[in-house]
Parts: C-alpha cells; structure tokens; sequence
C-alpha cells in the first residue's frame, strides 16, 4: 500500500491528498473482482466439460481451462489451452468437430452473478478497511 501522502498548507488550512492510496486500492479491487470471477467461470467450465460424452476422469481436463489475471493491465483473459481435442476446435465448431461453445455460453450463463462479484469488491472501495481485507497481495495461478 503506498504511504505517500501530498499535505500542503495554505492560509491556515492543510489540504492531505491520497491520491496514490486511492488509486492503488481501486486497481488491487479490480484485480481481486476479476480473480474471483475467474475462478467461477473456470469452475463452471469444468462441470460443463466433464458432463460431456466421452470425457474421462483425469487431471489433464482440469488443466486445459486457466485464466490469467493481467496485473499492469489489470484485465482477465480466460481461455482453454491449444492442443486439447475439447479446446479450440469445439469451441468454434471447425475441423470436423460440432461447435460446444463451453467458454462463450459459461459466460453467458453467469453474468448475473458475475456483475454481483463485481459489486461486492467495487462497492469496498468506500470502506478502506472493508477494501484492505479483500486484496490479497499474493499472486496465484489459474489452474487449482
């Protein structure tokens, strides 16, 4: 968390300005949002994959669905590993395969809850504690 504070006094009134505080919590509020929502869009793509026919039991599905939550750019990007014969090709239905489309409707299946994880970080920022306690500075990785 940066500490540096701007005070500047001026005919007897002091003027604190937090802008760097301010501007680090929202960025590390966003990051925490878009990890959350990661983690249950990844969920819910692997109960939809494992559910469909033909799929075996096994650590190589569980590790085809990651996302990366990008720090500079404070963005999420979802996506299924290339190679996997569920990944790409039946995502968008080429090469002989039928579309399945499992990332694009998972998304879509959840935007309600998703805007609702949005809300419950976003709304932290006007509690500073509430906002301290759900950033976690660690860094994690997209498969679990």
């Amino acid at each position: 968390m940066p500490k540096s504070v701007t005070r500047v006094k001026k005919n007897g009134v002091k003027y604190i300005s937090n802008v760097d505080r301010a501007q680090y919590t929202i960025k590390e509020l966003s990051r925490a949002a878009l990890k959350d929502v990661a983690k249950l869009v990844r969920r819910r793509m692997l109960d939809k994959a494992r559910k469909m026919p033909g799929m075996r039991k096994g650590k190589r599905i569980s590790n085809a669905f990651q996302y990366w939550v990008r720090k500079r750019e404070t963005d999420l990007i979802v996506g299924i590993k290339h190679d996997t014969w569920y990944g790409v090709e039946q995502e968008l239905g080429t090469n002989n395969q039928p579309k399945r489309s499992i990332l694009r409707d998972t998304v879509y299946e959840n935007i309600s809850e998703i805007r609702v994880i949005q809300g419950k970080y976003l709304s932290a920022i006007e509690n500073e504690n509430r906002a301290l306690g759900l950033i976690n500075e660690e860094e994690e990785i997209g498969d679990d």
